[in-house]
């Protein structure tokens, strides 16, 4: 006889008195010890949830610690036959594990997150997945968690555990456009600059801290972005309401990698401006949430 297909519990560890009370406090004094905190960014609402770098088993511990500091509930897949086996399935669901049918190629999962989001319409909850797969050394990201958002049609919540800042949580909300690759990639920049416990394990490759940009910068490319594509200066001026906006701005952004100029070939055209990735990057750290429209 087939198994009973399991659905998401509704009350969970992160429920109940002992989370609320007692791990809150253990991990409120361990954070405040050791140096950590948690980031200003909380999304409300359900999510996909992107945990990386993933290179320690101690990243759970923190993003487990964010998650109860934050009054946040957090799920995981896991095989549905670890969920029938008697006392360790329950205790494992009670834990936050989803139960997912592996043969059916994700569908399952999407329409048991639908479902359960339906029902917890105004809850915080983040389903979490790790891109990489794995704690050792990878050198790409699964994508599944894409396909997930999109099918539940939920947003893609951008969590990290950053050992260099000792910061963990959510740092952005991102929504998701008609552009796979182009949100991947996006999404691939702001991780860059997050330093796992083991950077030399991680991917995408860490290449450091997210370069120093001022309010009117960040406004300069916040405003482009909202372009989705390329724009002028007297464009992003319009955007910006600014009257004047001068060609060293947009230069030392270009300098650093943010912006990309390009000029038509008989310079009878003035300059256009395009939003790198590693602009694109930089800007889902600046803002919690960000909109083409």
């Amino acid at each position: 006889m087939a198994n009973k297909q399991l659905q998401i519990r509704e009350k969970t560890i992160f429920d109940g008195v002992f989370t609320k009370y007692f791990l809150k406090s253990i991990f409120s004094l361990w954070f405040k010890l050791a140096g950590w905190h948690i980031t200003s960014s909380i999304p409300n609402g359900a999510g996909v949830a992107i945990a990386a770098p993933h290179t320690s088993n101690w990243d759970f511990i923190f993003a487990l610690g964010a998650a109860i500091l934050q009054d946040t509930k957090i799920y995981f897949s896991i095989k549905d036959t670890w969920c029938h086996i008697p006392i360790i399935g329950r205790f494992m669901m009670w834990l936050g594990a989803m139960p997912i049918d592996r043969s059916s190629k994700g569908k399952g999962q999407v329409e048991l997150i639908k479902n359960f989001v339906r029902s917890q319409k105004d809850s915080r909850v983040y389903f979490l997945f790790t891109p990489e797969g794995t704690r050792g050394q990878s050198d790409k990201w699964r994508t599944g968690f894409y396909h997930v958002a999109q099918g539940a049609d939920i947003p893609i919540f951008l969590a990290k555990v950053d050992y260099r800042l000792k910061e963990a949580g959510v740092f952005h909300s991102y929504q998701l456009t008609d552009d796979k690759d182009n949100d991947i990639n996006a999404i691939q920049a702001s991780y860059k600059s997050i330093c796992g416990k083991y950077p030399h394990k991680q991917f995408p490759h860490y290449i450091g801290a997210i370069p120093k940009v001022n309010a009117t910068d960040a406004l300069i490319m916040k405003a482009l972005y909202s372009f989705k594509g390329v724009a002028t200066k007297v464009e992003i001026s319009a955007k910006l309401k600014k009257e004047e906006l001068s060609s060293a701005m947009l230069d030392f952004l270009v300098e650093k990698g943010f912006l990309e100029r390009t000029v038509q070939e008989d310079n009878s055209f003035e300059p256009r401006y395009r939003l790198t990735f590693a602009g694109k990057g930089c800007l889902l750290h600046l803002y919690p949430t960000l909109t083409t429209s």
